[in-house]
């Protein structure tokens, strides 16, 4: 980006973004906190050092290593992985513009807010935002449970990064009081936590979830999963022992026991059918239960919140498989008797289904279990605990791949920030210009997502027991009872349990 420069004052010191030619500022690779390497490689994160002078906030910050399988956006080298991006229409301290703070996705594993993806460009000037997004440590840095180390240090990351704003913001033009947290998949998984975290409290005042992961370990699987992944490096789960293993290197390892996952079904149960080595740990402190139990007693009930999934949340990763169309009905067994609720739970869906196929029925389970139910669990938990809260149901097809990917999970991602022509944009929904119908799609979800971070109004009613009104978001948006009924009914009277170890290793 070109353009003119325009700087602003920090706790730590002067930064220097660029302006751009219809007058929004962008500020790059701003630390919220040090390095998190050497001594304090995976401690709780430190305030940043101040600087002198101006600091150049042209460029990302280098991402977090990863334990994806797809090339990292922004810069490779560097270890200043903890830094904030802000897109601002008005910089300045008198603005008072209502603040949003994205955090991104990707399985607890990888993600960086350097993709073009979250280029908040005209999410910030359409909505008359500011809107900061974040890298925080994720993979074996943020969420391996070591034995002398803070669990869940990626959450304590992003509860650093809200510190910051809440702090600095106001000189960007935002107001630290009007602090919208939205973030989509783990990134969503994320915010539930944090609407339950002691330390976040008082630090946003509305909360946006997108496909709220049902991703919860408990500790005895995390330990595990850390033990076999430090025997990997020829480690241990100790932060002296890792602590000799190159970043980049443990999260190679990582990656490579992912590719694995389905060789300790018997072991890891439910984390290795749902590919999840690394998920919040409930340990009783930071996480101090699943957020669907957590907020029931009202401790987030100041907050007003906003939920959605999509139809057809799982489609996305049958076809990245290619497993759309090829399911067995011993696969889809499997897969109803490990993630369906209760001992009948198998029934249930086969029954509540007639004439299903085996793939429409495995489609659905892993859907309503690791996104679908418990989207809706929170926001009926934080409805009954008296807070505010608003259901959403993405069902909008992709164009791409002739539809094949239906309103696939991340659809709304590319939606909401208008990033039709990233990488990621492109695979959600298809290649070339957005058609007229798309690009409306798009206006009027992002309407509704700063409406709500204007004011707390998306512009359909509140979540309520007895309606049960959702707002079915597409080309054509209705208010409607919520349209996975038969799914609820299924649910319903059932708790969604965090992820436990089968069997320790011997």
């Amino acid at each position: 980006m070109t353009g003119t420069g325009v700087q602003v004052r920090t706790t730590a010191g002067t930064v220097a973004g660029l302006r751009d030619g219809e007058g929004l500022a962008v500020f790059r690779g701003v630390p919220f906190a040090r390095p998190p390497v050497g001594t304090l490689r995976f401690a709780a994160p430190r305030p940043p050092l101040p600087w002198a002078g101006v600091r150049d906030a042209a460029a990302f910050g280098p991402s977090v290593p990863q334990s994806g399988p797809a090339p990292v956006p922004g810069p490779a080298a560097g270890e200043n992985w903890l830094t904030v991006n802000v897109w601002s229409p008005d910089p300045g301290g008198g603005a008072g513009l209502p603040v949003l703070v994205w955090i991104h996705g990707g399985a607890y594993a990888a993600g960086s807010a350097a993709d073009p993806l979250y280029d908040a460009a005209l999410l910030a000037r359409q909505g008359g935002l500011v809107v900061v997004t974040l890298n925080y440590r994720v993979s074996a840095e943020g969420f391996a449970a070591l034995e002398d180390a803070p669990a869940n240090r990626g959450l304590l990351d992003q509860i650093a990064a809200l510190r910051w704003v809440r702090e600095n913001i106001r000189g960007f033009g935002g107001d630290p009081d009007r602090v919208t947290v939205c973030g989509q998949s783990a990134g969503a998984g994320s915010i539930a936590s944090l609407l339950a975290a002691p330390p976040a409290r008082g630090l946003f005042r509305r909360a946006i979830a997108q496909s709220v992961p049902g991703l919860y370990f408990t500790p005895a699987l995390a330990a595990d999963i850390a033990a076999v992944l430090a025997g990997r490096v020829d480690a241990k789960p100790t932060v002296e022992s890792l602590s000799a293993v190159a970043p980049q290197r443990l999260a190679d390892a990582a990656g490579a026991l992912t590719m694995e996952l389905t060789g300790h079904v018997g072991r890891w149960g439910r984390a290795a059918r749902g590919a999840a080595l690394f998920a919040p740990v409930v340990d009783g402190d930071l996480v101090p239960d699943v957020p669907w139990r957590a907020v029931r007693d009202g401790r987030a009930a100041d907050v007003e919140l906003m939920v959605c999934h999509t139809r057809d949340e799982f489609r996305l990763f049958m076809v990245m498989t290619g497993r759309l169309g090829g399911i067995t009905e011993e696969e889809a067994t499997a897969a109803l008797r490990a993630f369906a609720p209760g001992p009948g739970g198998e029934h249930a869906y086969r029954e509540s289904f007639p004439g299903a196929s085996a793939g429409a029925l495995f489609e659905t389970v892993y859907a309503d279990a690791l996104f679908r139910m418990p989207s809706l669990r929170l926001a009926e938990a934080h409805s009954a605990a008296g807070g505010p809260a608003y259901l959403a149901e993405l069902c909008g097809r992709s164009p791409a791949l002739g539809g094949a990917l239906g309103a696939c999970h991340s659809l709304d991602v590319p939606l909401l920030f208008g990033t039709f022509g990233s990488p990621a944009g492109r695979g959600l929904l298809g290649e070339g210009a957005p058609s007229a119908g798309t690009v409306a799609f798009a206006d009027g979800l992002r309407r509704a997502w700063t409406a709500f971070a204007h004011d707390g109004d998306p512009g359909w009613p509140a979540y309520e027991p007895g309606r049960r009104l959702t707002r079915l978001l597409g080309p054509a948006s209705t208010t409607a009872p919520y349209p996975e009924e038969t799914s609820r009914r299924i649910w319903d009277g059932h708790g969604i349990e965090p992820f436990d170890l089968v069997r320790p290793h011997r």
